[in-house]
């Protein structure tokens, strides 16, 4: 791999600022200097549609986001000892949009801060320290979220790898669980383990479209078998919608909502101020109290008045927009475009999604439904050489990770899929 001149030194430098492991997509890293809307530029010139990004949720520099942060950086930006308006305006509208048990809030600046109190306050709550998460999950890198990734535990930490257990992350592909029960009656038994251990069961924590997970094809109202258990053994329900909400499924605001649940806590991060670092748990008035009385939790940075204006943005723009319904449709014109790929190439094994969430699996064969892993890999950077930039998740890393922003629209998935099909094409199943 020969790398332009200018990658291959802030490859060099990277390496020397910022230490080794610090990870970058594709073979040959790209170097972006401009977005816009759905689209970025490397240094070069060249542009690129993103398929990935779900930071910028409503575009790359949404000009309605942009002219927030500049109007407010320019009158004022301090934390939330002084008292400012702009988070409580925030919150009522954030809240709003969710179950009128959910009507209380803390801001913080990024997801993995928003899951660390999310289980503080779970033992606050039950008096307990069981978590449970399935095994192919990613919900942060703070010491103690860490522990509920399997495959980003730490080598070094603090012990509390004791007070986690895991369930097999569902697999509608291989393993098919149409009405939920067979994940409601697993997290039943790491429960009774959590119980018999002494270590009491706390709570469960989920993506509610388990998008790390491979985002499985499941009815709406999934989840509900495992909330009634969860809730029946006393413990607490956590949905992290950092990836699965504002939207994006087309169907709901939040993926709870698909899933026929009312979580106890929820949590949100990257998509809420478009690129802003804005982190938030949303709870019950009662589970909020109880923290704020076990926690003189502060965040210096969390609901500072620019981040409050730039998450108010995006709530106005997906409104305004009315990009809720933009995701159903192009979601469902993209369905369309990856079943008729389905049919004409074998190595497609399964196609699923909901709203601007999208993909296919890869498999060697149909019958064995063996993960195409690096043939996966092959066609992510083969694709991002052809100008779209996308990714790849699941437990075997094999299935198409397509995360668009909100404002992608059905010609900019027709660029998609065209392109995709020429790749495909191209792409030796082994090499």
């Amino acid at each position: 791999m020969t790398l332009p001149p200018k990658s291959a030194e802030l490859v060099e430098r990277r390496a020397i600022l910022l230490g080794p492991n610090v990870s970058t997509f594709y073979d040959e890293p790209l170097h972006i200097v401009k977005g816009d809307g759905v689209w970025l530029w490397d240094a070069d010139g060249r542009k690129y549609l993103d398929c990935y990004n779900n930071v910028p949720h409503v575009g790359h520099c949404n000009p309605r986001v942009v002219d927030a942060i500049c109007r407010q950086a320019s009158a004022l930006n301090t934390h939330t000892r002084y008292l400012h308006d702009g988070i409580l305006d925030y919150v009522e509208k954030l809240t709003g949009t969710m179950d009128t048990t959910l009507d209380t809030a803390i801001l913080t600046c990024t997801g993995s801060e928003a899951n660390d109190i999310a289980l503080r306050m779970a033992e606050g709550m039950t008096g307990k320290r069981g978590i449970i998460a399935t095994d192919a999950t990613y919900h942060g890198n703070t010491s103690l979220v860490s522990q509920l990734s399997k495959s980003n535990v730490p080598t070094v930490g603090f012990g509390l790898n004791q007070y986690f257990r895991f369930v097999e992350a569902p697999d509608s592909y291989r393993a098919p669980d149409p009405d939920g029960n067979r994940f409601a009656d697993a997290v039943a038994e790491q429960i009774a383990e959590h119980e018999k251990s002494g270590i009491g069961f706390a709570a469960l924590v989920v993506c509610p479209y388990f998008l790390n997970e491979g985002f499985p094809n499941h009815p709406d109202g999934w989840l509900k078998p495992v909330a009634e258990v969860v809730r029946k053994a006393g413990g607490l329900l956590i949905c992290d919608e950092v990836q699965s909400g504002f939207g994006r499924t087309g169907t709901h605001m939040w993926a709870h909502q698909k899933m026929g649940v009312v979580p106890d806590i929820m949590t949100m991060g990257k998509p809420m101020a478009n690129g802003h670092p804005v982190g938030g748990v949303v709870t019950r008035s009662e589970i909020l109290i109880t923290f704020r009385k076990g926690y003189r939790y502060f965040n210096t940075f969390g609901g500072n008045p620019v981040s409050c204006v730039a998450a108010m943005a995006v709530l106005e723009e997906i409104e305004d927009k009315n990009l809720v319904a933009n995701a159903k449709v192009v979601g469902d014109h993209a369905r369309v475009r990856m079943t008729a790929l389905q049919k004409k190439y074998d190595f497609i094994g399964d196609v699923r999604g909901s709203g601007l969430i999208f993909g296919a699996e890869m498999v060697l064969d149909r019958q064995s439904k063996e993960p195409a892993s690096e043939f996966t890999d092959r066609v992510i950077n083969a694709m991002r050489h052809q100008g779209i930039i996308h990714s790849k998740l699941g437990r075997h890393k094999n299935t198409l990770k397509i995360r668009p922003p909100m404002p992608f629209s059905k010609e900019n998935a027709d660029l998609l899929f065209d392109t995709l099909d020429e790749v495909l094409a191209e792409t030796p199943l082994t090499l």
